[in-house]
């Protein structure tokens, strides 16, 4: 540590460091302690923090820094008691594209924290809600340094402001038995596509992507994207009776069924005799529960592909959102596959572009058209799996009904014959 560094006291900051969990203090304290070039910049922001929990009030403000041909990617942060704090006045983010599937080398981790260490702070958040790798700390003057070293290295600024978001997918087939997709080739596709979305800010909020390989959205896609891209299936799960009975006879009967059978959201697994399975498929909601218990016994099926949900979000003009299904099933198997699921992105976004009030999420632009409305704008037919939950009001008319599903059911053969 520099010599002519003054400690601040930090009475409040040390008691986050008192309990039996890991404290983000002791990892700021560290970068202060270190010695570094950085160390009274993080020892001015120690002391800001603390004053910030004494006085209850945060002293960041915002404002306007860029790089070269962008319009976004970095998170402006102007300190204003910057008097007190003068070596923390400054204190910008960097939000960068992490790889697809956050597939890293160790050599890579280590180049990019030399760059950090060389013109930030050493703070890296790995990653953000949209996938960004969050580069906390830098002043004004060493962004466009900053930028530079990282884009030699391969690597570009993601998405801030009312724009296209840096994307997210999970490991995926890389190495989970349940993706359904190639979810990094999903999203290397549509980001290449639409950067200028994301580099430019041109949309009336912030609009994003995530990919999940299964309906474990290990990604949280559903309730924190757009346009959530969710792996599935279409036929019959797999199953391998003998270590299904290997499983309950090693757990037992009653385990099996409390933990398994009735956990089951829509009932359709039912335990023989035998100790076999038998699985009602045409109920099955692909919650992954069963296959996350017994992965040896139980797998996907073979006809996959992905289920598109939209509008999930935080609470913003409205309540917290889920995706809404808008289209359960299309097979990413073929190049065709892809260069389909790319243009029907572009769609979305130009119908989000057009039609959304400002500071207004997709599943908000939704909820204000109607489903319908937008249904019809992007020539989706609809379907009935996109009721979350059916109408319980007798006031429903029901002519017809048997007429009526009997023409989806024959529009869903048609389509797969066609495929």
């Amino acid at each position: 540590m520099a010599n002519d560094i003054k400690i601040h006291e930090t009475k409040m900051l040390d008691q986050l460091e008192s309990g039996p969990w890991p404290s983000f203090v002791t990892g700021l304290k560290r970068l202060r302690d270190s010695g570094k070039a950085y160390a009274p910049m993080m020892n001015d922001l120690l002391g800001q923090l603390e004053q910030s929990y004494e006085e209850r009030t945060g002293y960041w403000k915002g404002g306007t820094v860029s790089i070269f041909g962008y319009g976004g990617g970095i998170i402006p942060r102007f300190s204003e008691v910057a008097e007190a704090f003068p070596a923390s006045k400054e204190f910008h983010t960097l939000r960068v594209q992490p790889p697809a599937g956050m597939h890293y080398t160790s050599d890579l981790l280590r180049e990019m924290s030399d760059i950090w260490e060389e013109h930030g702070s050493g703070l890296i958040g790995f990653h953000g809600q949209s996938g960004d790798i969050m580069f906390v700390g830098a002043t004004t003057e060493q962004v466009q340094p900053a930028f530079d070293a990282f884009n030699k290295i391969g690597f570009d600024l993601g998405g801030a402001g009312p724009a296209l978001r840096t994307s997210m997918s999970c490991v995926g087939h890389a190495r989970c038995e349940m993706s359904c997709y190639d979810e990094a080739k999903a999203l290397r596709m549509i980001i290449n596509e639409y950067l200028d979305e994301m580099h430019r800010p041109a949309l009336p909020y912030k609009f994003k992507f995530k990919f999940s390989g299964c309906g474990n959205d290990c990604v949280n896609a559903i309730h924190r994207a757009d346009f959530a891209v969710i792996g599935t299936w279409r036929d019959e799960i797999k199953v391998n009776q003998d270590e299904v009975k290997a499983f309950v006879g090693e757990v037992g009967r009653k385990y099996f069924i409390d933990s398994v059978v009735t956990r089951c959201p829509s009932n359709a697994i039912s335990l023989n005799d035998d100790d076999t399975i038998e699985i009602d498929n045409p109920s099955c909601v692909r919650c992954m529960h069963c296959l996350n218990v017994m992965p040896k016994a139980l797998s996907p099926g073979d006809d996959k592909g992905a289920s598109i949900l939209m509008g999930g979000k935080r609470s913003l003009k409205i309540g917290d959102l889920m995706g809404t299904m808008i289209v359960p099933f299309i097979k990413l198997d073929s190049d065709e596959d892809f260069d389909s699921l790319v243009e029907f992105a572009g769609e979305v976004i130009d119908f989000f572009a057009d039609n959304a009030l400002e500071h207004e999420r997709t599943g908000e632009c939704i909820d204000r058209v109607g489903l319908p409305a937008f249904l019809e704008a992007l020539n989706i037919a609809p379907n009935p799996n996109m009721i979350s939950h059916p109408r319980t009001s007798s006031y429903v008319k029901t002519d017809d009904f048997d007429e009526e599903a009997a023409k989806y059911f024959a529009a869903q053969a048609q389509a797969k014959a066609a495929e």
